[in-house]
C-alpha cells in the first residue's frame, strides 16, 4: 500500500503533512513509498498509527443532529467525530430523524451496511417511545401485527412490551422513513419522544453521553459481520 493511501484511509495526516510521517523510525519526504500497514511501524508525530480496514463507531445521537454525512444548515453526526475521522468515509449505517435520539453505527464498510439495511434481512431495531395517549391492549395488538402506514403493504409484525400506559419499547424488523411516527398515527396517537436501543444485535451503552461515541468491541464487530 502506498503511504498516501494509507494516510488517507486513516485520516492521519495530508500530503502537505508528510514530513511528520515515519516507517519504521525513518522519516518519509515522498509519500509515494509502499509500505506494509500489518508489518511496518508508522508514526504521525510519534503517534503509532494502527491499521484497520474497516471503521465502526458507535453514538449516542444527541437531538437536532442530522444523520447525515453533509448538511448544509444542520450539525451532522459526522461533525461529532474528531477531525480525523471525519476525513476517512465514515456514515450512519441506517439513519434516524433529527429528533430521534440513541444508538447509531457509523461504518466505511458499505457492503457490509447495504446488507445490514437490506429489506430481505430483517434486521431487528429496538426503539424506547412516549407517546401522547394511553395505548389500549387493541391498540398493542394493531402495532403487533402490522399496521398501513401508506405503504404498498402493512408494516411487517413488531413486539411492544409496555412500561406504561403511554411508553414502553418497539422492536421492528423494518427501517422505513418516519416508520414507528408513522404507525403510531395509523392508531390516532402521536410519539413525544423516541431513542433507539438496540440496533441489530447490539445495545447501546449506557456509559455514552449523548453526542459521545466509542468504537465498536470485537464482540459487537462480530456481531454485525455475521448478520
Amino acid at each position: 500500500m502506498r503511504i498516501d493511501k494509507f494516510l488517507s484511509e486513516t485520516g492521519y495526516a495530508t500530503r502537505t503533512e508528510s514530513k511528520k510521517i515515519a516507517v519504521n523510525g525513518v522519516a518519509i519526504k515522498d509519500t509515494s513509498v509502499h509500505i506494509d500497514p500489518d508489518k511496518d511501524i508508522i508514526t504521525f508525530c510519534g503517534e503509532v498509527i494502527n491499521y484497520t480496514q474497516f471503521v465502526y463507531i458507535m453514538m449516542n445521537k444527541p437531538d437536532g443532529v442530522i444523520s447525515s454525512t453533509d448538511d448544509g444548515n444542520c450539525t451532522t453526526v459526522i461533525e461529532l467525530l474528531p477531525e480525523r475521522l471525519q476525513k476517512i468515509g465514515l456514515f450512519p449505517c441506517g439513519r434516524l430523524d433529527k429528533n430521534t435520539l440513541g444508538l447509531l453505527i457509523l461504518t466505511n464498510n458499505g457492503p457490509l451496511a447495504h446488507n445490514l439495511l437490506s429489506p430481505t434481512k430483517h434486521v431487528e431495531k429496538t426503539y424506547h417511545f412516549r407517546c401522547l395517549n394511553k395505548l389500549s391492549d387493541s391498540d398493542v395488538e394493531l402495532l403487533c401485527k402490522g399496521v398501513d402506514i401508506g405503504e404498498k403493504s402493512s408494516t411487517r409484525p413488531a413486539v411492544v412490551n409496555l412500561s406504561s400506559e403511554n411508553e414502553g419499547d418497539i422492536t421492528v424488523v423494518e427501517g422505513k422513513y418516519h416508520q414507528i411516527k408513522r404507525m403510531f398515527e395509523a392508531i390516532d396517537n402521536k410519539i413525544t419522544y423516541l431513542e433507539r436501543i438496540s440496533f441489530g444485535g447490539i445495545n447501546l451503552d449506557i456509559t455514552l453521553e449523548r453526542g459521545s461515541w466509542r468504537y465498536l468491541t470485537d464482540e459487537e464487530t462480530a456481531i454485525l459481520e455475521n448478520h
